[in-house]
């Protein structure tokens, strides 16, 4: 390579040449690296965030959140994929959304059960998500945020400030929510504002219905196709199941058995004499009206 280059400038008619070398080996690097961002995280805990207080009766209250998802979330759009209207968010509806983050921010995680956190965290985390995109809007997909020069994504970026501690969505998800719960579920509740992505619940959640919406969230999008679908013989799933395999049993048999027991019957009949390889694929699109 260095040889090459020292004779390409020898000759400054060779320029346009070396621009195209250099051009190929930066969206091999923005290739190499854009496949690794994507790879899914580690769970591992974040020891600050593990404390919890089981004999607490305290609850969160989530109403804040539950007027914002009832204003701005189409939770029965015709695809089946809620859509979160941003733009009239941007309009009318910032100043409330910063309400309910400043709400959750200010208080103490530690002071809750952990029935209370999970409800907490998944909701918190969705929050900041809608906030990221409404900050950054109009944009037609949150993989064009991020900080770093090779964007790919927002979630390494510092969203937030909790007992003095800054947090990234990635914190929240694979710091807290999968090492301290170990609930695949999870991966069906925080939303990433993407088509591709489980559905943004159009209903907050709390100690009291965190189980039956995970439930619901994973029935939903099993059910749906950008979940799970045959191309004729082929079975595809999304790339969720592929990135946090892990969490779903590590083997292509754990994962069908998954997809079973959330799966309607036809369906489920399918994914139980399926005996091929798993294709997977995401739209990262914005869930935008």
């Amino acid at each position: 390579m260095k040889n090459r280059l020292n004779t390409l400038l020898k000759n400054s008619s060779n320029i346009l040449t070396i621009q195209r070398l250099v051009l190929s080996v930066f969206v091999v690097m923005v290739t190499s690296l854009s496949s690794h961002v994507v790879a899914a995280p580690g769970a591992t805990l974040i020891p600050f965030w593990g404390t919890h207080d089981e004999n607490s009766q305290k609850s969160i209250d989530h109403s804040g959140w539950q007027t914002i998802l009832d204003k701005y979330v189409d939770g029965n759009h015709k695809s089946g994929v809620n859509r979160v209207d941003y733009a009239k968010i941007v309009k009318e509806g910032k100043a409330q959304l910063a309400t309910y983050i400043n709400a959750m921010t200010s208080l103490n995680p530690a002071d809750y059960s952990q029935v209370e956190q999970k409800a907490y965290w998944i909701n918190l985390y969705n929050a900041l998500t809608v906030d990221l995109i409404v900050k950054n809007y109009p944009v037609s997909t949150i993989t064009d945020l991020g900080e770093s020069f090779f964007k790919f994504g927002p979630w390494d970026d510092t969203v937030t400030k909790l007992q003095g501690k800054e947090l990234t969505l990635n914190n929240i998800e694979h710091g807290i929510l999968r090492p301290i719960y170990n609930d695949s579920r999870i991966h069906y509740a925080v939303n990433c504002a993407s088509f591709g992505c489980p559905n943004l619940s159009a209903m907050a959640f709390t100690a009291n219905n965190t189980d039956e919406q995970l439930n619901k969230a994973a029935h939903d999008y099993v059910n749906h196709s950008r979940g799970v679908t045959f191309d004729g013989d082929q079975l595809i799933v999304s790339s969720i199941y592929h990135w946090y395999k892990v969490d779903f049993g590590s083997t292509d048999s754990h994962l069908l058995s998954h997809l079973v027991k959330y799966a309607e019957p036809d369906l489920a009949k399918k994914l139980q004499a399926y005996k091929g390889d798993i294709d997977n694929t995401y739209d990262w699109s914005l869930n935008r009206p």
